[in-house]
């Protein structure tokens, strides 16, 4: 019997730093997510950043806390019923960190009978930080608790063309009646070691403005490729001329060279070059969490305006609207036909 596990990232159980705190531990002991050997990883995490990070979290997370909870979770579990409704399988929706847990996802299908699991991350773009963590957790689990499951991975579809027409329809739709002088496609940022781990051919990558163009396998699992490519594809749709738009990356930490150009960085700049009126989207992510409603909507919103801007306009993630749902029930429903 077939089912299908739908992976978002996760939240903290409320936005207090009691609950913060082991969220963060969780997250970013992850060897996928700081990749450095255990003892290094532990003294950075535990020894210095949930020192204070929690804490300067927890306000963040209240800036956007809903009464129905977490808004990652609250959206994920519309998603989830709505796809549900769309398809005749069962269905389960898990977090790679916090809870539903991915145990609890794939013991509910179990429970179910499902013996062929469709493992479906939640990210359209492929990256250790994100993808990796799930589909070797998920092995783990199926080892350790499932050896009767097998799994199917929904790969990266960054440039699946049903995506891609709902992701230009949904920033069309909002961009209506706002005059823009540029539309940023923001994305989150990672460390750029993680793109030449992440490089197959262990050559490829080079980060210098011309591999992402140049065709190699090294693409299949290349995040920043993958960024570019689902830009060029949206904004080939929308027609828009290339001074219209750019791309830049967040969510950056301190230490190891991250992504360029940086997010915050050029926001500040765009007033003094006669931006004044700004869309921002931000394709990384299917469902609004901390870095688009607090980082984005907020945060950047009131640096740009800081700095001379006039108009910013956020554009919402896909969420759970009607057409996206629609999109990922199609595909289910075109494996389940297999």
């Amino acid at each position: 019997m077939k089912g299908v596990l739908l992976v978002n990232l996760g939240s903290p159980e409320s936005p207090e730093p009691k609950d913060v705190k082991p969220y963060l531990d969780e997250f970013l002991m992850d060897k996928y997510v700081i990749d450095v050997p255990y003892l290094l990883r532990a003294f950075l995490v535990r020894g210095i950043i949930l020192r204070k990070r929690p804490e300067n979290s927890s306000n963040a997370y209240k800036r956007i806390w809903t009464d129905e909870g977490s808004p990652l979770i609250v959206i994920s579990k519309k998603m989830h019923e709505k796809v549900k409704g769309r398809v005749d399988l069962p269905v389960a929706l898990a977090m790679r960190y916090g809870k539903p847990s991915m145990m609890s996802g794939l013991q509910e299908l179990a429970d179910k009978g499902v013996t062929e699991v469709m493992l479906f991350p939640l990210y359209p773009q492929h990256a250790m930080a994100s993808t990796t963590t799930i589909l070797v957790l998920a092995e783990e689990l199926r080892k350790k608790h499932f050896p009767q499951m097998t799994f199917t991975i929904v790969p990266a579809f960054y440039n699946k063309k049903d995506y891609i027409q709902n992701l230009a329809d949904s920033i069309k739709k909002h961009l209506e009646g706002f005059e823009y002088d540029q539309l940023l496609f923001s994305y989150h940022g990672i460390p750029e070691r993680h793109i030449r781990k992440t490089d197959v051919t262990k050559s490829h990558c080079k980060i210098d403005g011309s591999c992402c163009n140049t065709p190699s396998p090294a693409h299949e699992f290349c995040y920043r490729h993958q960024c570019y490519e689902t830009t060029r594809q949206v904004v080939e749709i929308l027609g828009l001329p290339k001074e219209k738009y750019s791309q830049t990356f967040q969510s950056r930490l301190a230490g190891d060279k991250w992504l360029e150009p940086y997010t915050d960085v050029e926001i500040n700049k765009m007033p003094e070059k006669g931006i004044k009126n700004l869309a921002v989207v931000t394709p990384a992510f299917v469902a609004d969490c901390l870095e688009t409603l607090e980082e984005i909507a907020m945060e950047a919103n009131h640096q740009f305006k800081e700095h001379g801007g006039e108009n910013f306009k956020f554009i919402p993630c896909l969420n759970d609207d009607e057409d996206w749902m629609d999109t990922i029930a199609k595909w289910i429903n075109d494996w389940a036909k297999n």
